[in-house]
């Protein structure tokens, strides 16, 4: 099996209906990581103090050949057709460890999947 690994930068008033809608596609759980960041906009100050943007970084494992289902999924839950609301991307995942309690259910998906 060849696993990806999604990451979504989103606002916190996001990360539930994100999290919620990949469930329900069959995401098998997710790391939310809480952080700050800016984007293109300048970020706002109050008495010359900088104050920037909470974001949360949320990180799913999925099997490659769910990928384009699940970005479409986050796309969606995460309104990124508005601007600033978040952005999402796949990266490559090489080996992992740890997953051997959830295999049967990844075997299921991959079998579901074509059949």
């Amino acid at each position: 099996m060849k696993f990806k690994l999604i990451m979504a930068f989103v606002k916190p008033s996001i990360t539930d209906d994100v999290i919620d809608a990949m469930k329900k596609a069959g995401a098998t759980g997710a790391t939310i990581i809480p952080a700050r960041g800016t984007g293109i906009h300048e970020a706002k100050s109050f008495f010359g103090l900088s104050i920037e943007d909470q974001t949360d970084i949320i990180v799913f494992l999925v099997e490659e050949h769910v990928v384009e289902e699940l970005m479409e999924i986050i796309q969606l839950a995460g309104k990124f057709e508005e601007p600033g609301t978040g952005i999402a991307f796949v990266l490559p995942v090489e080996h992992i460890a740890g997953l051997e309690s959830q295999m049967k259910k990844f075997k299921d998906q991959a079998r579901d999947q074509y059949f």
